[in-house]
């Protein structure tokens, strides 16, 4: 398997790095700062936030909040870090903001607290850190797809390819976390 697979101009998919929580931190920290106590929590979530799992090369964050209104309770201080607020989202349970850095893209979701997707991206990934073994096999499917959707720049073919996997693993952390009593830790940052 090779250690990462190209487009023209950049990595579609990496091997992980270790350096990846780090990156978060580095990303998490102002972030922290910036929002005080409009963010609930602040997660690492997303691919990169799961030990040996082939990731595309990008860190998501994700900041729970009580309520999207007022957005300047987090709009503003996050334009201020450079980060600029994508309202086309067709999740209505949703707010995305997204920055491009030099080095790495950062992708910050943010997200009711306690809501179902702010659930669900903390159970996939607590549910993926316990269970090696599946977490593994996600791996290998990630680059095996991605050597066939590599040229798929939004990533499309390669989403509804992953998707019926992904619900899988999905039903399976649903169970789990009825069986060990599930729930989110103490957040990231």
């Amino acid at each position: 398997m090779p250690p990462s697979i190209k487009t023209e101009d950049s990595e579609w998919l990496v091997l992980y790095d270790a350096s990846f929580p780090q990156l978060f931190q580095d990303c998490a920290q102002p972030l922290r700062t910036a929002l005080g106590a409009a963010a609930l929590r602040i997660d690492h979530i997303g691919s990169t936030s799961i030990p040996q799992l082939a990731a595309r090369p990008v860190i998501d964050i994700q900041v729970s909040v009580a309520d999207f209104e007022p957005i300047s309770s987090y709009h503003f201080p996050l334009e201020s870090l450079g980060y600029h607020l994508h309202l086309q989202k067709p999740e209505k349970s949703m707010q995305y903001i997204c920055k491009t850095t030099m080095q790495r893209q950062v992708h910050v979701h943010i997200r009711k607290a306690g809501g179902f997707h702010e659930q669900f991206a903390l159970l996939y990934r607590d549910y993926l850190r316990a269970h090696t073994d599946v977490a593994a096999h996600y791996a290998n499917l990630h680059l095996d797809l991605a050597q066939h959707y590599y040229q798929d720049d939004n990533y499309q073919g390669y989403t509804e390819a992953i998707k019926p996997f992904i619900w899988q693993i999905f039903a399976q952390a649903g169970k789990w976390a009825q069986q060990t009593r599930w729930s989110p830790g103490t957040s990231d940052a």
